[in-house]
């Protein structure tokens, strides 16, 4: 068997892999949000503010290096960076409620 590297079946396929070599869909996404939300809902207002920053600055890096396109559901990189930002402003709102009252 040349060039076959371990785990992998006939003709070199991966395991799991369906009819005619072509992976099945891999909701890894899901359980990247499901982590989010958990650790949203751990770490309240400070994670929410901290992943609106994260995001905000990387699309903001990515939109000055010419994107203007995005795979994110609200496509144009403006819509996305004022929604980061819209995200950011409330949970600096309820951080700030929170130590005020």
């Amino acid at each position: 068997m040349t060039g076959a590297g371990p785990g992998t079946g006939p003709g070199g396929a991966g395991p799991g892999t369906g009819p005619g070599g072509a992976q099945p869909y891999d909701p890894l996404r899901l359980c990247v949000y499901a982590t989010v939300a958990l650790l949203a809902w751990l770490g309240g207002a400070w994670v929410v503010l901290g992943f609106a920053v994260l995001g905000f600055t990387g699309y903001l890096r990515a939109r000055r290096a010419g994107l203007s396109r995005s795979r994110c559901l609200l496509r144009d990189t403006r819509l996305v960076l004022g929604y980061l930002a819209l995200i950011g402003a409330a949970a600096l709102v309820a951080l700030v409620r929170g130590l005020t009252g």
